[in-house]
């Protein structure tokens, strides 16, 4: 008897059978929204490299956390744009800083929704450096007191998790010990574990206004040849206690993304970073692309890759998306 030929077309054929066997999921559980944060009242200030997206004040930073609830999005990530910078980024852990503003105000109103807060130096130094620099360098081990400040007073404000994402050696050691010292032993962290000194990372830079003023980050941030490298950087992250591990970027870090999952047993993230976003944005603007295909499409890739998490600022376009059943195919 002869057995006839296999053919793969046949579950291509209608959009239902395309959704039963689709292999990979994208939902809104999936998201974190990251969001902007500033001094002020009904401050929304468009980011004219990340169209959509806004720097805001903490009353609005307040509805966006509402929409960002009501559409199933489970968490945001905070950065914050201070009102001063010092040279040690004081305002990064100080009580009254915006970003702890903004966790008490969101955790008063939506207090399901899941506070994750960036814990960095970079936008509160004058220099735009993510560590305290001595004689023109950034030196790694006086940063860590400072960073671990920061997290615990994040989480006195009431974050749900932090996020460091400065890549100074021993961070994650540091913050879990400070975190563990006051009481927070349940609160988790999510280490930015492998983050590349990308260019990707440009428009960010414009929105939370942190360049450096002299030199670059390629000095603690990771050669975007290596990928050995972020499995030991992730290695040492689970090591010191982190409970969820980061690639940053995305996109061009799909391969280390698909590596940490296969190597690592702990939960993992991906950061499609302001540089995907703007790619997407401006092609879609100038008809070169479907915009809503390829978010999707660049979205979809990420969780195929292994990403448990992804955090996006298309996270509310998505969900819009996701309601009415849209999925690439």
């Amino acid at each position: 008897m002869t057995h006839a030929m296999f053919r793969p077309r046949r579950l291509r054929e209608k959009s239902l059978l395309r959704r039963l066997v689709r292999e990979t999921t994208l939902r809104a559980d999936d998201l974190i929204y990251p969001l902007f944060v500033v001094h002020g009242r009904g401050v929304r200030e468009p980011i004219p490299s990340m169209p959509g997206q806004s720097r805001v004040s903490v009353d609005e930073l307040v509805k966006e956390a509402k929409d960002a609830a009501g559409m199933g999005i489970p968490g945001i990530l905070l950065f914050g744009l201070p009102e001063d910078k010092d040279p040690r980024g004081s305002e990064a852990y100080a009580e009254d800083g915006v970003v702890q503003q903004a966790v008490r105000a969101v955790k008063d109103t939506v207090p399901d929704l899941l506070v994750v807060t960036d814990v960095c130096l970079c936008q509160y130094t004058s220099h735009g450096h993510c560590g305290v620099v001595e004689g023109g360098s950034v030196k790694n081990d006086p940063t860590l007191e400072l960073l671990a400040r920061t997290a615990v007073s994040h989480v006195e404000a009431g974050a749900d998790m932090v996020a460091p994402s400065d890549m100074m050696d021993g961070r994650v050691g540091a913050i879990r010990d400070a975190l563990d010292e006051g009481g927070w032993v349940e609160t988790p962290i999510m280490a930015y574990s492998a983050k590349y000194a990308s260019c990707f990372y440009g428009p960010f830079r414009d929105a939370a206004d942190s360049t450096p003023q002299f030199g670059d980050r390629r000095s603690y941030q990771m050669d975007p040849a290596n990928v050995a490298e972020a499995m030991r950087e992730i290695a040492l992250d689970l090591d010191e206690g982190a409970d969820i591990v980061m690639v940053k970027p995305a996109l061009p870090y799909l391969d280390v993304i698909a590596r940490a999952r296969a190597e690592f047993g702990a939960p993992l993230a991906a950061y499609s970073v302001s540089g995907e976003y703007a790619m997407i944005k401006a092609a879609g603007r100038l008809g070169w692309l479907d915009e809503e295909r390829a978010m999707l499409e660049a979205l979809v890739a990420i969780r195929r890759a292994g990403a448990d998490i992804v955090i996006t600022y298309f996270a509310k376009d998505v969900a819009r998306l996701l309601e009415r059943g849209a999925l690439p195919g």
